[in-house]
């Protein structure tokens, strides 16, 4: 039978909607950084012309807009279950707030996902699409694109790769996890950027030969 409040079917609603938008975002951040970049490099800059204005043009609004849905649909959750108590109203719940005082583990993983996840936010929309809004106009406008653009887009997209690995384990930890201990955030985040860091170093070999 399914649940007949609707404060629980509300949560669903916006757990399923802010996952399906964390898939295009950090999707379109793993394409940026595992295809696109190693791409990029082997075409020339009369092929960047006709392929770039279309292809990342796209590529940039699913990315910063399934960042926007993302960031906006997690405050709203994390009021739902974190802020908010039915019967009681808004305030510290008990998922969040221990009952011998302080935070409990489920809320410390969803602080520290919380908090790269904003990180990444912002990285998008105030460093790489500004960034790239001026690549694309200039090349669009067959002039000179400032050099130090590129590196500062290339920066910020790589540090959010970097930071996604630990931000999701923070994500999916409260449900799944619980425990929380410096320890355990120190290794999943050493095996997070591992991996991540192993994948821009291949990056450039995989998918070049059937």
């Amino acid at each position: 039978m399914a649940l007949s409040d609707l404060f629980s079917n509300a949560q669903l609603f916006f757990r399923w909607l802010h996952v399906l938008a964390g898939v295009i975002w950090i999707g379109h951040l793993y394409f940026f950084n595992f295809v696109n970049v190693p791409f990029q490099g082997t075409i020339g800059a009369d092929v960047k012309k006709v392929v770039n204005p279309q292809l990342i043009t796209r590529a940039l609004w699913w990315f910063r807009w399934g960042a926007m849905a993302t960031f906006v649909l997690g405050l709203v959750l994390f009021t739902q279950l974190y802020m908010y108590t039915p019967g009681v109203g808004f305030g510290p719940s008990e998922l969040f707030r221990a009952a011998e005082g302080g935070l409990t583990g489920r809320a410390a993983w969803i602080l520290v996902g919380m908090t790269l996840g904003t990180i990444m936010w912002f990285n998008v929309w105030f460093i790489i699409w500004p960034a790239q809004k001026k690549i694309l106009t200039s090349v669009r406008d067959g002039v000179a694109v400032d050099p130090a653009l590129p590196k500062k887009a290339l920066m910020a997209s790589r540090t959010n790769a970097y930071l996604s690995g630990p931000m999701l384990f923070g994500m999916l930890a409260p449900s799944h996890y619980g425990g929380f201990n410096l320890l355990t955030l120190l290794v999943v985040s050493a095996l997070g950027v591992g991996a991540i860091w192993y994948a821009i170093k291949t990056s450039p070999r995989v998918g070049t030969s059937l």
